[in-house]
């Protein structure tokens, strides 16, 4: 599976989302300096992401873009479709079909696709969440 740079920025920029508390803006400034993404492209990347339902935006000194849902209502999948399109169609364009590996290949890329779909960004927080805990030194006596 390949996943284009913008599908890359567009998952970094919503779990920087997922991760601050609900309905409070983040500004696209902070956002980009937090997950180093240029802030022109994470401009372009937000207002497609607002077209496609997964963020919405607030004008003024308090404004930017927050989740438009709970980060549990949509998966890793949702997001990469919309942004990349349909990923397993490029991924078959590139195979030769008929071949000895033709159904390896497709099991591949429906495995991927379920572990895609199964997974919400609240999952990713999740997990990112317990690993960063256990890199934190406890000095209780």
């Amino acid at each position: 599976m390949n996943i284009s740079v913008k599908g890359e920025y567009a998952l970094e920029a919503l779990i920087d989302l997922a991760s601050r508390p609900p309905g409070e803006p983040v500004k696209i400034a902070e956002i980009a300096r937090r997950q180093h993404i240029p802030q022109k492209f994470l401009e372009l990347i937000l207002a497609s992401l607002k077209q496609g339902g997964f963020v919405e935006s607030r004008r003024g000194a308090e404004g930017g873009y927050l989740l438009a849902r709970p980060a549990n209502a949509f998966t890793v999948g949702d997001v990469l479709r919309f942004i990349e399109g349909p990923q397993s169609a490029k991924s078959r364009l590139r195979r030769k079909s008929g071949t000895p590996f033709s159904a390896t290949w497709e099991q591949v890329d429906r495995a991927v696709s379920d572990i895609l779909d199964k997974t919400t960004f609240a999952d990713i927080l999740k997990g990112w969440m317990e690993k960063q805990n256990q890199h934190v030194m406890n000095w209780e006596i």
